[in-house]
């Protein structure tokens, strides 16, 4: 159940502040009404959307008049005084800038999205309507998404079949039945057709017949609803199915704005936390309100591909880590550009990469993602852990695609070359000198002897390491060594020289891993 608090902390972020209140904040909301100019009986209900009264008092006329808890309105220059008055309500002012139609689709989302009995079956619940539809259709029901991941089902089980049992077992379809459908052109109709649709039976799939019709929003494909049956349905079993597919898409569109909602304020409020620029105690009061504790955090950045929908990938990910997996959700997410930030409570980086691991397995078969972990960081250093999670991420997208992502506390060593390696790309490395003579001396003639300083300095100038390392005898070492001082000036006498050599050698390593 939304309360009259959860109201006004919501749409403060949209530019509505409260400008006075008589009822206590945790009043139930549970209905939401407009103001109708016409008509003999007045609409009633506990938030009453004001559109187009004149001042604040007239909006508050109105909203007694509707029994209404709190009511929001446009009257920012408004003076109006509440002193004594007596209402039992609380008033809300709309900034100028904020439209009506936005604020109407986060208000109903919000309020109706909350109607719930204790049981958690209420009127926006997609397992009661599929409870109903199963009732009207005579066949057990699953709702999925525009990508055949279950959102709800019946409890009925008439002519339910294997392959229904399976989505429900592995919460979407299975890989071979979708394809199933996308051959028999299944998907295809679900984009560009209303109509429902009967699927004919495969015993190979387990499938004994389905009904199956588009949930959609204009032309915005939401889902889709599916009956198992041997037949297709007909008369006023046909009927219901389509009645009901238009009841779904409006729980659907009910839940997508109070979640989106709830996705915008997580997002901004972790973007300020990662961004910096606000003082501790600032600071650590997001972290409660993010319902995050006081403990060590690691930031993860991720990004998502997924070949066939190159833009959906990253939106996959950014409901997926703020859907959570199960009951509880343990980290607070952020969508920035092509990145999804997430904050979690970890001490070491198994538990970030078990996070991963189950984000991965909330996601498309076909979705590759790659991620970066950064150290875990105090609240004052969230800034800092942010940009090793991105070195990270960036390390990854450079590795093998199936390489485990690097934590920073692990990797630090690989990031301090790939920072080399990045200034050697951009030009910052010298193009002449003893190291670059030598590159170009073995380009020209075939000469081993980038890999000779290579494997003398790794040994820390022990012939014979350095001669074991490259499988060669250790005169043979030392014929080298001589041979590559009369084609360039080494000075490996001087410690300065040796180290700046092992830098430049280690940023030109950094290009094999680019390459891979």
């Amino acid at each position: 159940m939304v309360t009259l608090d959860r109201l006004v902390n919501v749409v403060g972020s949209y530019g509505v502040r409260l400008r006075f209140c008589s009822v206590p904040r945790t009043t139930p909301l549970s209905s939401v009404v407009m103001h109708e100019a016409t008509g003999e009986r007045a609409a009633v209900g506990d938030v009453l959307l004001a559109v187009g009264a004149r001042s604040v008092k007239e909006a508050v006329r109105w909203a007694v008049a509707a029994k209404a808890v709190a009511v929001l309105v446009r009257g920012g220059e408004d003076k109006t005084a509440f002193a004594g008055e007596g209402e039992a309500l609380a008033v809300l002012v709309v900034d100028p800038a904020v439209s009506w139609s936005e604020l109407a689709a986060v208000v109903y989302g919000l309020v109706l999205e909350g109607r719930e009995t204790e049981s958690g079956r209420g009127p926006t619940d997609l397992f009661a309507v599929a409870d109903s539809l199963a009732d009207a259709v005579g066949g057990a029901v699953t709702i999925e998404d525009q990508l055949g991941r279950l959102l709800s089902y019946s409890r009925g089980q008439r002519h339910a079949d294997p392959a229904r049992s399976a989505t429900i077992l592995n919460r979407q379809e299975a890989g071979a039945l979708r394809e199933l459908f996308e051959k028999r052109g299944v998907l295809a109709h679900l984009e560009l057709h209303d109509e429902p649709l009967f699927v004919d039976p495969d015993p190979e799939h387990g499938l004994t017949g389905r009904m199956v019709v588009a949930v959609r929003t204009g032309r915005e494909l939401l889902g889709a609803v599916w009956v198992a049956c041997p037949s297709p349905l007909n008369g006023r079993r046909l009927t219901a199915l389509a009645d009901g597919a238009r009841t779904v898409a409006l729980h659907l569109l009910r839940s997508r704005a109070s979640a989106d909602l709830e996705r915008q304020v997580e997002s901004e409020w972790v973007t300020r936390l990662l961004d910096g620029g606000i003082d501790f105690a600032d600071a650590a009061a997001l972290l409660a309100r993010l319902g995050l504790p006081p403990t060590p955090l690691r930031v993860i950045a991720v990004r998502t591909r997924i070949a066939t929908q190159p833009h959906a990938g990253l939106l996959l990910a950014f409901e997926a880590g703020t859907t959570g997996f199960g009951w509880s959700r343990p980290g607070r997410s952020a969508l920035a550009a092509n990145t999804v930030y997430t904050l979690l409570p970890a001490e070491d980086a198994a538990t970030a990469r078990q996070w991963l691991r189950g984000l991965c397995s909330a996601l498309p078969q076909q979705a590759s993602v790659l991620a970066g972990i950064s150290a875990a960081a105090e609240v004052a250093e969230l800034t800092a852990a942010r940009r090793e999670a991105e070195e990270c991420l960036a390390l990854h997208e450079a590795g093998a695609p199936d390489d485990q992502p690097p934590a920073y506390d692990e990797s630090w060593d690989r990031i301090v070359l790939w920072r080399l390696h990045t200034a050697a790309r951009s030009g910052r490395v010298p193009v002449r000198g003893p190291v670059a003579e030598l590159r170009h001396h073995d380009a020209a003639h075939g000469t081993p002897y980038m890999a000779t300083l290579r494997a003398w300095l790794d040994a820390q100038g022990d012939l014979a390491q350095a001669a074991e390392q490259l499988g060669v005898h250790e005169n043979t070492m030392r014929y080298r060594l001589r041979k590559m001082a009369e084609v360039t000036p080494l000075g490996l006498d001087d410690p300065r020289a040796r180290f700046a050599a092992m830098i430049e050698l280690a940023a030109g390593d950094m290009s094999k891993i680019d390459k891979h």
